[in-house]
Formats: structure tokens, sequence, C-alpha cells
């Protein structure tokens, strides 16, 4: 099969090893026509409307009270958590570009690349939704975060390695996914609603998660050496989509603080990604390969260091974001 045209870079000096990436990407491409038939099978298509009536005639005006009502004991906490996690779906701009650059547009590729931003659209899409029926956050604010964060772009120092991209998307699919369920989970029993819409979210980052986990599956049993020293680039830690919106280690403290999303979690994400990857059974590596793979396997320990020092040096503390209508939040 035909090796996939490299990407152009301008300025860029012509990589071998990079062509032999994308070699190996071509080399499985009816893999991942089988793994996109797989994952469409599983799927259900369901739109935001489907759950957000908003045709004329299908609003009913006492349930839209009686969800105002519900939403109003939503704790700031979540409110937090929900307005980043909106932020960052909207975010999607960012990653279509960056998977189209990094895996080219026209070949095989493309297909997955528009199929996962189409499906990704609704999440943004649903969340936004809801926020705007429930008046749960300061409309005009978030806007002007929205605009800000797609505005500032997102060009992370990994981008021009395909086999980078895979494991990027990876862990942030799967962290999405937490942070989607427990952000449900925290306001279960005051709202099931959100609950469920983002359990209805999760599960689609659960099946794109798995997607993205498989094809970084077959990349290291077809080429482990150059795929650990990828792997080695990214896991120690990964740079959330929003990472750019202003006062966002103020969110993301919030958003520990609740329980909903933090550094144990990202330790568990890796953990799991090195059974499913089998990251320390690999053999026959060369000496770079086997570099990369002692870097890799020594993440779980650093990571619960950084766990231990984080929640050593967390005390009370007051946030205030306007997004939330400016009111203080206090948090142990």
């Amino acid at each position: 099969m035909a090796a996939l045209p490299l990407p152009i870079h301008r300025g860029q000096a012509p990589d071998h090893s990079l062509e032999s990436k994308y070699e190996v990407l071509a080399d499985f491409e009816p893999v991942v026509k089988e793994l996109m038939e797989k994952h469409e099978s599983k799927r259900e298509l369901w739109f935001p409307s489907d759950i957000l009536p908003a045709d004329e005639g299908t609003v009913n005006e006492k349930e839209l009270k009686e969800l105002r009502d519900r939403a109003r004991g939503i704790p700031d906490s979540v409110r937090v958590a929900l307005a980043l996690n909106i932020v960052t779906e909207e975010g999607l701009p960012h990653f279509h570009r960056l998977i189209a650059e990094n895996l080219g547009s026209r070949n095989f590729w493309n297909r997955w690349n528009n199929l996962w931003t189409a499906e990704e659209d609704r999440h943004g899409n649903i969340l936004r939704d809801y926020v705007r029926d429930t008046r749960l956050l300061n409309f005009r604010e978030l806007e002007h975060i929205q605009f800000n964060y797609i505005r500032s772009g997102f060009n992370p120092q990994w981008t021009g390695d395909p086999y980078k991209i895979f494991v990027y998307t990876t862990c942030q699919e799967k962290a999405t996914q937490i942070s989607h369920v427990n952000t449900g989970k925290v306001a279960a029993d005051q709202e099931p609603l959100l609950n469920f819409i983002t359990q209805k979210v999760s599960q689609d980052e659960a099946r794109h998660y798995a997607f993205y986990m498989n094809v970084f599956k077959e990349i290291l049993e077809r080429d482990p050496n150059q795929a650990l020293v990828a792997a080695a680039a990214i896991l120690p830690s990964i740079d959330m989509p929003g990472i750019s919106v202003a006062n966002f280690n103020e969110y993301a403290d919030v958003v520990r603080r609740s329980g909903i999303y933090g550094p144990r979690d990202y330790k568990r994400i890796i953990e799991a990604l090195f059974q499913s990857w089998k990251i320390e059974m690999l053999t026959s590596l060369n000496e770079l390969g086997r570099k990369a793979q002692e870097k890799i396997l020594a993440i779980p320990q650093r990571l619960e260091k950084v766990a231990e020092y984080v929640e050593s040096r967390s005390t009370a503390k007051s946030f205030r974001f306007e997004v939330v209508f400016g009111r203080v939040l206090e948090m142990a």
C-alpha cells in the first residue's frame, strides 16, 4: 500500500523517521477501517434536540421552569467544572486542525477526523444548550471566554509527529470522559438531567478513547521503538484543552478540590494504558526503545509524588469567577 503523503511543515528538513511513521500508518489502514466500522456499530447517534427540545411547539414552559428551579441548587463548584468542560469542548477547531496537520487531510485518516469531529461537535452544543436553558452561568462571560480560547489557538510542542498525537488523544479522551462523568455525578441528586447529559457525552468519549488506544496499540506492534519514544514524550503530563483560558489553573484547582478530576485520576489513566499497551512486556527493543520504556514505567511513581505534593500543599482557599456571576466560592 502506498505511503501516506507527509503533511508539509514549512521550513522543516526531510525527516526520514517521520516518513517511516507515515508508512506504518498507511500499512494498517484496513485495521482502522474495521475499528471505525466497529465504532459506528456500537454508537447511538443522538442529537442535543433529542434531549433538550428546541423546535416550535416542543418546548414545555412548565418543564422548563421546573428545570431552572432544579438547576438553581447546583453547587458553584459544579458550575465552574461545567464552564471549563464547555470551553474545552468548544475548542474542537483546534483539534480537527491538529489531526489534519499530523495525519493529512487527503487520505484515509481524514475519514476518521471528519467522523470524530461530527460526533464531538454535539458535546459542546448540548452542554451550551443546557447552560442557556437553565441560566446556570453568566452566558455573556462564557461566550467571551470561548471567543478568546478559540482566538488564542492551541499549538503544543509535539505537533508534527503522528505517533504523539495518538498518545495525546488517547489520554485526553479518557481524561475528558472522567471529567464529564464526575461533573454529572456530583450534581446528580440535585439535577438528574445534567447527570444524564454528561453520561451521554462521556459514553462518546469512552468510544473515542477506545479507538485511539487501539490505534496506538497497532503502532506499538509495528514500530515499538519509535512508538515508545513518542509515548515517553507525551505521557509524563499532557496539556489539557483549555490551558490557554485565563485563570485556567484556578478552574483546574476547583475541579480537583471537587473530586471531579486531578493528578490521581491521570495516574490511573496511565496505569490502565500500561496494561492495555503491555508496555512492560515489550522486548527486542533497541537502546532508544529501552530508555523510553524505562522512562515510561517510572511515570506512575512520579505522578504519585506530584499528587502527594499537591494534596499536602492544599489549604482552604477562596475562588471567584465572573462566569459564575462573580460569587465567592470557599473550598477546603
